[in-house]
């Protein structure tokens, strides 16, 4: 456990350094510190350059570049001090020699020389500006002779001890900050993050898409079966919901006109938190007009593809089952596709395409001795969507499309022009995770007004996870709609696993938490 006096006394042994930096001087928060260069950039650069000794730059100092950063280590041998300064790309070393490394601003005077400053004022953790010439030591390490030294920036916090990193779970949750700045794992995690998104806007762009923004607020929470958050409106008087899908909004941009649209943003449904699910997570989602739900099947796994192919990130990653078992997903290799109804089939031994209510299923479901608590309160549609996602999806390693659903699981998909039981929809599970759902999309506003009209009678019944109907919709849709085939894609998921975890927590900056108590924080 980290003692908290000894945290105090040292911040405040900073705080003392921080107003003795002021006394000389010099601005602690400087403005700017402008024409820097990366570590990566300074190592490339020594590398296809013939260095100067030390010795000579001692005598003048020549081409001269400038690096900024957090000193991360610090050790001195006398005269000679060597540092490491961190960036974005990496750590380099620096070397200070007294008499020679000046800082800038400080007035030298028998109680403090340059060297002294370094020596004594600095700390682990400050921000610090560069410049001077580069060299190689004994032992070959490419390092920058300082010439001059910018203050850039105070760190009253001491650092993760011994900067191996941080292993307290909490603390990684709470300040992910800390985790990125000691663990280069952990930065380039959040920049892969960074990369794949771009990659998909890209790729959207690439193929004609235009990206839209929708609400955020909404005054009925539709477009998917979740629970919402609530929150008021105090200019309008009004309760709203925070927004569970984009789905709405942006089958009405294609009404208005629009044919390929896509749009990346905040969805939040109040529901349980566990490795697969947060309450605050990245939906994406795209349309197409005059497309069916096959080719959208084949446009995610291209997007996909895409991924590892332009961002040359290996196809083969290893996931584990619940259990913690390891085994290795091939995205390179055939995408299996599977019938919805024939997969429960296999896994229950129940074929629900017989079924129509809640009230058949049932003995079904205990003459086959699958244990399921809390079935009192949902609807059939429910009741199908737990028993798949308890006996089936578990087992699915992928990647895999599931298709063929009955109509009474998708309120907003297109009747199966076989079968008007069934719509087409498909869903992409990766090792038990639904990725991704697409359907053709339903643009008969009489059917879709019937269908609402069920969903709000399972409300009724109790079924928290029922969608809302909307009529702002429905008046939209009769205005016509071209045939249409969309898609919602859960980002956090995709990413987490592509960068081999197991927690969607580990790929989200800002995981939300409950906060601490008062006597918690420190």
């Amino acid at each position: 456990m980290v003692n908290q006096t000894n945290l105090i006394d040292e911040k405040n042994i900073r705080l003392e350094k921080l107003n003795r930096i002021k006394e000389l001087g010099i601005n602690p928060y400087p403005e700017n510190y402008l024409d820097r260069i990366k570590t990566s950039e300074a190592i490339a650069i020594a590398n296809n350059i013939n260095l100067r000794d030390s010795e000579d730059i001692k005598k003048e100092f020549k081409n001269c570049i400038k690096l900024a950063g957090r000193l991360m280590a610090f050790r001195s041998h006398g005269k000679l001090s060597f540092g490491q300064i961190q960036d974005l790309d990496g750590r380099m070393q620096v070397a200070f020699v007294k008499g020679i490394s000046k800082v800038k601003d400080l007035k030298e005077n028998d109680e403090i020389d340059s060297y002294k400053f370094i020596e004594k004022i600095l700390d682990i953790g400050d921000y610090i500006g560069v410049e001077g010439e580069l060299f190689k030591t004994h032992h070959g390490e490419v390092t920058l002779f300082v010439k001059e030294l910018t203050f850039l920036g105070k760190c009253l916090n001491p650092m993760p001890e011994k900067f191996h990193g941080i292993t307290d779970e909490e603390v990684i949750l709470r300040q992910r900050y800390l985790e990125t700045l000691t663990e280069k794992e952990a930065r380039d995690r959040f920049i892969l993050r960074s990369n794949i998104i771009k990659n998909i806007r890209e790729f959207m762009w690439s193929n004609d898409f235009l990206e839209f923004e929708t609400p955020i607020l909404e005054t009925k929470a539709t477009g998917a079966a979740a629970k919402p958050y609530f929150t008021h409106n105090n200019a309008l008087d009004i309760d709203l919901v925070l927004r569970i899908s984009q789905e709405l909004p942006l089958k009405k941009i294609i009404i208005g006109g629009f044919e390929r649209i896509f749009e990346i943003g905040k969805a939040f449904r109040n529901e349980g938190i566990d490795p697969s699910h947060l309450p605050e997570h990245t939906h994406f989602e795209w349309y197409v007009a005059y497309w069916s739900y096959k080719e959208n099947m084949d446009f995610v796994e291209k997007l996909i593809r895409n991924i590892f192919e332009k961002l040359e990130i290996s196809p083969i990653i290893p996931v584990k089952d619940k259990d913690g078992n390891i085994s290795d997903i091939d995205f390179s290799k055939n995408w299996e596709r599977l019938d919805f109804i024939e997969l429960l089939k296999r896994d229950i031994g129940i074929d629900i395409s017989k079924t129509k209510t809640k009230e058949e299923l049932l003995p079904l479901i205990k003459k086959n001795k699958i244990e399921m608590g809390g079935t009192a309160n949902m609807s059939y549609a429910t009741l199908i969507d737990y028993l798949y996602k308890k006996m089936s999806r578990p087992k699915i390693k992928g990647p895999t499309f599931l298709y063929n659903y009955p109509k009474i699981l998708q309120p907003l998909a297109r009747v199966n022009d076989k079968d008007k039981n069934m719509v087409d929809q498909f869903q992409l599970v990766i090792n038990g995770w639904e990725i991704a759902k697409g359907y053709s999309e339903l643009v008969d506003p009489v059917d879709q007004k019937q269908r609402f009209i069920e969903q709000e009678k399972a409300i009724k019944n109790g079924d928290e996870e029922a969608m809302q109907g909307d009529d702002d919709y429905i008046q939209a849709m009769e205005y016509g709609m071209p045939p249409i085939s969309g898609v919602g894609l859960g980002i956090d998921r995709l990413i987490t696993m592509i960068c081999k975890k197991d927690n969607l927590r580990d790929c989200v900056f800002f995981p939300l938490m409950k906060p601490k108590t008062k006597d918690e924080n420190f």
